[in-house]
């Protein structure tokens, strides 16, 4: 009996060291202040490198912020728009209402991929008319999609309602995404995956999106996705925010991300 407890003992020990050694590590860079200064704001930046299983973080604070998604959560909203059926694929058509809007490109009829590209607004709120309030709750929970709440116009809950994301929930759900872990159909996954592709270069592949909008009185810039090379993925958050509407607020999501990533020489 004496023996049994032992070993049971020393399994359990070996259990949780096991699990303790299994947690990814993680490297803060606060260096990386001074690309968030060059414009003027404030914000953080998580990469998870896969192969390493590593976390690579500016900004610790902010980690687990909470932050509206604004355009980030078109990557949601195409996923659960042809899980429902709402559109067969990222092909069809939706009309122009002949509104004029601040985007020349928002100026015309436009299917889903193109919408993606340029960030339709319009066309994603469109989208979310049809799916509805009921069925949208359901599959935000279902995906675990930051706080999966919808409250706000069925049109508009993650540009001025009470979706709220933060930068790790982001990789986690570019994590799950990629992973085929998301509670969608391998079709949607596939489609998804190939209208966020925004760079293609000699076996690296860039799937990302931006967003920019307003909480509160602050306004918040995203550039989120992963990057993929032939033996691994980086799957990155950047969050920028700003007290005041700055003139060149929307390029500095991209450059802070671009600068950063070649510091780490991801590409």
């Amino acid at each position: 009996m004496k023996f049994v407890k032992i070993t049971f003992f020393v399994g359990i020990l070996f259990l949780l060291a096991m699990s303790y050694t299994s947690l990814p590590s993680t490297i803060v860079r606060n260096d990386f202040k001074k690309y968030y200064d060059k414009y003027g704001v404030d914000g953080s930046f998580v990469m998870y490198d896969q192969k390493n299983d590593r976390y690579t973080i500016y900004n610790q604070d902010q980690r687990y912020k909470p932050f509206t998604p604004t355009s980030t959560f078109k990557i949601c909203n195409s996923l659960v728009s042809l899980e429902t059926g709402v559109v067969k694929d990222e092909n069809v058509i939706f009309k122009w209402d002949g509104q004029e809007r601040a985007m020349k490109a928002w100026n015309q009829a436009t299917d889903m991929r193109n919408a993606f590209r340029n960030s339709t607004v319009w066309y994603y709120q469109e989208l979310a008319r049809r799916i509805g309030e009921d069925r949208m709750k359901k599959w935000l929970t279902k995906a675990n999609y930051g706080n999966a709440d919808i409250t706000g116009p069925i049109d508009a809950f993650w540009l001025s309602g009470n979706l709220r994301i933060t930068p790790d929930q982001q990789i986690n759900f570019l994590r799950r995404l990629h992973d085929n872990k998301l509670p969608f159909s391998q079709r949607s996954m596939d489609i998804v995956k190939d209208i966020m592709i925004v760079n293609d270069t000699l076996g690296t592949v860039t799937r990302a999106k931006p967003g920019a909008g307003k909480q509160g009185k602050q306004y918040v810039g995203w550039y989120v996705g992963y990057v993929t090379i032939k033996d691994n993925v980086y799957y990155f958050s950047n969050c920028i925010q700003s007290m005041e509407k700055r003139e060149d607020f929307g390029k500095a999501r991209f450059e802070i991300l671009n600068d950063i990533l070649a510091d780490l020489k991801v590409y």
